[in-house]
């Protein structure tokens, strides 16, 4: 997993939750908290600084990936390796996360393994997509689709169906809900 991840995740704890909590989450994660935003970093250490912060601040670890993902959806945005996209809306922008931004990124980070998304049953107002990843971070997932309403400033209600016990395929239905 690409060190962004980490170094943001960091950032927002600290900015959310404050230096002691972060510290502490640190502490129990066993973890340095050094990380590179270029660098290259094992999945299971943000899963353990995740569940660590949970424990710590009694909120579901589920939230705090979604919270997580809706926070650092901007932050991505600005950080893409490519040149701007042309898209006004939410919909438009998902998909482009599929057909280009995706194989952009393998092509600069040629390790990197991005989730997978496979689209289905979309109109103007509703899409379904799948979301396929080892790393089984459908919650952040979900966070990120609903920074990128917030981006496009549209409303988006999703749901959201586990398709396997490891939630490394996840069904989201999406509904636009307002312009």
């Amino acid at each position: 997993m690409k060190g962004i991840i980490f170094t943001e995740f960091l950032t927002i704890v600290e900015n959310q939750f404050g230096l002691d909590i972060s510290q502490q989450m640190l502490d129990n994660a066993n973890d340095s908290g050094i990380y590179t935003a270029i660098g290259s970093y094992d999945h299971h250490q943000l899963i353990k600084l995740i569940m660590s912060l949970s424990h710590i601040t009694n909120i579901p670890a589920s939230q705090l990936q979604q919270t997580y993902g809706r926070l650092v959806f901007p932050v991505l945005l600005r950080a893409l390796p490519i040149p701007d996209i042309e898209t006004d809306n939410t919909f438009r922008f998902i998909e482009k996360v599929e057909q280009y931004i995706h194989l952009e990124v393998k092509k600069l980070y040629p390790d990197a393994t991005p989730p997978k998304f496979i689209f289905s049953d979309q109109t103007q107002s509703t899409m379904t997509m799948d979301y396929h990843s080892a790393r089984c971070m459908g919650y952040v997932c979900m966070g990120l689709l609903e920074g990128c309403a917030d981006y496009f400033n549209q409303s988006l209600t999703i749901t959201m169906q586990p398709m396997n016990a490891t939630q490394s395929h996840v069904r989201f239905s999406l509904t636009l809900t307002g312009d």
